[in-house]
This record gives C-alpha cells, sequence and structure tokens, in this order.
C-alpha cells in the first residue's frame, strides 16, 4: 500500500478550501447585492414619505381659495326629510323595500317604486349613490 505524497495531500486540501471559500464568498456577493437593492427600495419608499408629509403640510397650511360646492338642493315633500333620517340613522346602504319597512309602508309594489323614485331622485341630485343597482347609501365626506 503507497502513501499519498504529503505535498500532494496538502495541496488537495488547499485547493478544496480555496474552492469553498470562493463559493462562500459568491454567495455573500449575492446576498449584499440583495441588500443593497432592498435598502435602495427602502431610501426611496422613505423619500416618497417625506415628499408626501411636506405636501399635506404646505396643504394644510394654504388658506382655502376654492368655494365650498353649494349642498345639494333637497325637494320639498316630507318624505325626502324622512328618507334621510332613516339612512342617516342606520347608517348603512339600503334598498327600496327596506326603507318601506323602517317608513312603515307596506310592501307592495307602489310602495317600493315610489321609495326607489325617490332615492333615484336624491341620487340624481347628488344627496345619496347607488353604490350597486338598486343599493342606496349617503356618499363618503
Amino acid at each position: 500500500m503507497t502513501r499519498p505524497d504529503p505535498g500532494t495531500w496538502l495541496l488537495d486540501k488547499i485547493d478544496a478550501h480555496e474552492a469553498a471559500l470562493i463559493g462562500e464568498a459568491e454567495q455573500t456577493r449575492i446576498l449584499i447585492d440583495d441588500l443593497t437593492a432592498r435598502l435602495r427600495e427602502l431610501d426611496e419608499a422613505l423619500d416618497h414619505l417625506r415628499i408626501t408629509r411636506k405636501t399635506v403640510i404646505s396643504l394644510a397650511d394654504k388658506p382655502d381659495t376654492a368655494t365650498a360646492a353649494p349642498s345639494p338642493e333637497l325637494p320639498d315633500h316630507p318624505a325626502y326629510q324622512q328618507i334621510l333620517a332613516v339612512f342617516a340613522d342606520v347608517g348603512q346602504p339600503m334598498r327600496a323595500r327596506d326603507l318601506c319597512q323602517v317608513l312603515d309602508l307596506p310592501i307592495v309594489a307602489k310602495n317600493t317604486e315610489n321609495i326607489r323614485a325617490k332615492l333615484k331622485r336624491l341620487v340624481s341630485k347628488g344627496i345619496l349613490v347607488e353604490t350597486e343597482p338598486g343599493l342606496f347609501t349617503q356618499p363618503r365626506p
């Protein structure tokens, strides 16, 4: 049995150790590149927040030169005040049928269609919004 040459054996160990270090160094470079990219993204997000803060503070300091939009004019009929009072109390979207129930009106086609027409009129005046067909609610401020 022959023993390997000690010089060759030692050089093989050095080569193996060098290859392992090269691999680890490459992985570390990749990690540094990933972290550098992430740091760049975070810095950009911070810059955007700072700009937003400056803009909001700037706008808050300026007097409001725009004239307020006139509030929509409510139709004269008392039913409209009742409808809006219900929406204010309930605070959630409603259908014409639901409104009839709350107003203690019999659930018949005549009443639901009458209420639906009033709701549509309030939508056309910008007082209510129709979020989906037949579902009405107050607009958010």
